[in-house]
């Protein structure tokens, strides 16, 4: 089972699990590209921590952020420095992990196509995958990264089909075990996602449902 050991839940996590030793390569074991949809905007919300995310990282380390893949190992950094830097400006945690979680999002949305369902509380914000039945909360993967540990409450686990689980774990179970700090890292939520994507296109795809496409509506069901 892909879970969370520390808790004993049944979520399929955001990474392989924390250990000892090698930083799992997930680029060697994806077969097909991903489809780049972008069904619709981010909502205002979304895009001003976004946005924000970009100043920060900017203003610390004179590189604009440009919403690609190959920038979240700065942002890993940033959250590195940061995460050292919260321990004496604790209320600057909110701040971080939402300008963090919001930019990893929009990332993820303009690479596999996705929509944000951002109403109420951020904790319960929601980026939902429209090529496959996929949604986590970014903000809550930058939390955990922040803390290094669960946040609980916060579902940044990959929330998938119960039907479909089988086969992403049996992808995930072949992934080399991450070191601590880079398990919760974005890159390797990232590069997981990815291999659970293209798990779930094979599946679709053997199945005739290449065509298929999730909107909001289908996560609220």
């Amino acid at each position: 089972m892909i879970r969370d050991q520390t808790k004993g839940t049944d979520d399929v996590s955001g990474a392989a699990q924390p250990a000892e030793g090698g930083v799992a390569d997930p680029a060697e074991e994806v077969d097909l590209e991903p489809e780049r949809e972008i069904p619709e905007p981010a909502p205002p919300a979304v895009d001003e921590f976004a946005k924000a995310c970009v100043r920060f990282v900017a203003a610390r380390y004179g590189t604009m952020l440009d919403y690609t893949p190959d920038t979240l190992s700065l942002l890993d950094q940033w959250l590195r420095d940061a995460r050292a830097e919260l321990r004496v400006r604790a209320e600057a945690v909110e701040v971080v992990q939402s300008a963090a979680g919001a930019y990893l999002g929009e990332v993820v949305r303009r690479q596999f196509g996705a929509n944000w369902v951002a109403d109420g509380e951020v904790s319960g914000w929601r980026l939902c995958l429209s090529t496959v039945y996929c949604a986590f909360n970014p903000i809550g993967v930058a939390r955990e990264a922040l803390l290094l540990e669960p946040a609980e409450g916060w579902h940044a686990h990959l929330d998938l089909d119960p039907a479909e689980k089988e086969a992403v774990e049996a992808r995930l179970e072949a992934l080399p075990q991450a070191a601590e700090d880079e398990y919760y890292m974005p890159t390797t939520r990232f590069d997981v996602l990815w291999i659970v994507v293209d798990a779930l296109r094979a599946g679709m795809q053997s199945r005739g449902l290449d065509d298929v496409r999730f909107g909001s509506d289908d996560y609220r069901r």
